[in-house]
């Protein structure tokens, strides 16, 4: 190989999205299982539409954009700026570690603002009408019952596996934001429809892989990793998007807002703000405090305090 070759190679020239991609999804940064289905998702979907096997070197800015828009631009903030997070990362590290020649998330791509949302709880009473419907398929009842008894992230549920599971204790163990292994623990509403959820039709039930399953098996060209393959049905792993826009779908939620109800409802219920800490498991008093806010139900129930007294 000549010198010219070389370099190119050096910068990126005959290293291809798929590469890239790979090279950065196996590195330290995303080593918790958590974080590196996020990045994978984000990263697959982007590449799958700019062509895997192009040169990164041949990728431009406006394409990054063009993408990041066509994928997440109709989004809320906190979904795109996540999605674009993790695509700015990767492209970054392809600078800064590797020395490829690699695009960069455009400045017309900008991060949005998060507006701070005073009424993301939702009532204790649509929460349960909602996972009382019975036009809602199991998958998604046992998923959003589950988020809403644990109060766990979204993440870290569709992150489970079925061997997981503590079934006589109803706890399951879940890698949180520092990778630190704690338990979450759900009530008798997920527990009767867990048994349901891993029944397959020869009546047989799943005993290992990931507990929430897609739809239908992954294609080739996006088939994820082996743990995330359920060994039983060839199902991958449902994602966090897809579990998104389903909950957008039937009820008009976002999915943290059921961890944000349920830490509401304890904190409603008069619940000592150390054990929703241990509930939530937030270590900031203070973070945790944005999570009881007393809902208008509360309010309205506490007015009757002011209310003059009664005399017979």
């Amino acid at each position: 190989m000549s010198s010219a070759p070389k370099v190119a190679a050096l910068r990126g020239g005959y290293i291809t999205l798929a590469e890239a991609a790979d090279a950065f999804l196996a590195t330290s940064r995303t080593a918790n299982p958590n974080t590196h289905r996020a990045y994978a998702s984000a990263i697959d979907r982007v590449t799958a539409l700019l062509g895997r096997e192009r040169p990164l070197a041949e990728v431009a800015d406006a394409e990054i954009g063009t993408v990041l828009a066509e994928l997440w631009g109709a989004s809320a903030s906190a979904t795109w700026n996540r999605n674009r997070a993790a695509i700015a990362s990767w492209l970054s590290w392809c600078h800064a570690k590797k020395d490829w020649a690699a695009p960069s998330v455009p400045a017309d791509a900008e991060r949005r603002k998060e507006s701070a949302d005073e009424t993301r709880a939702v009532a204790k009473t649509t929460i349960h009408r909602l996972l009382s419907r019975r036009d809602i398929p199991l998958r998604e009842r046992a998923l959003w019952r589950m988020l809403y008894e644990t109060a766990a992230r979204a993440s870290e549920i569709l992150a489970l596996n079925v061997e997981d599971l503590d079934l006589e204790h109803r706890r399951a163990p879940v890698r949180s934001k520092g990778g630190v292994v704690e338990w979450v623990y759900r009530d008798s509403g997920t527990a009767h429809l867990l048994p349901r959820l891993l029944r397959l039709p020869d009546g047989t039930s799943r005993t290992q892989g990931p507990l929430f399953l897609s739809e239908r098996r992954p294609v080739p060209a996006r088939r994820p990793a082996a743990a995330d393959i359920c060994p039983r049905t060839g199902r991958a792993r449902l994602g966090y998007d897809r579990a998104r826009v389903l909950l957008e779908k039937y009820a008009g939620l976002d999915l943290h807002q059921l961890r944000h109800s349920a830490a509401t409802h304890l904190g409603e219920a008069e619940v000592p703000l150390q054990l929703i800490m241990g509930k939530t498991r937030h270590k900031n008093p203070r973070t945790a405090m944005r999570y009881v806010k007393p809902g208008a139900e509360a309010i309205a129930k506490v007015t009757e305090v002011l209310a003059p007294r009664r005399t017979h």
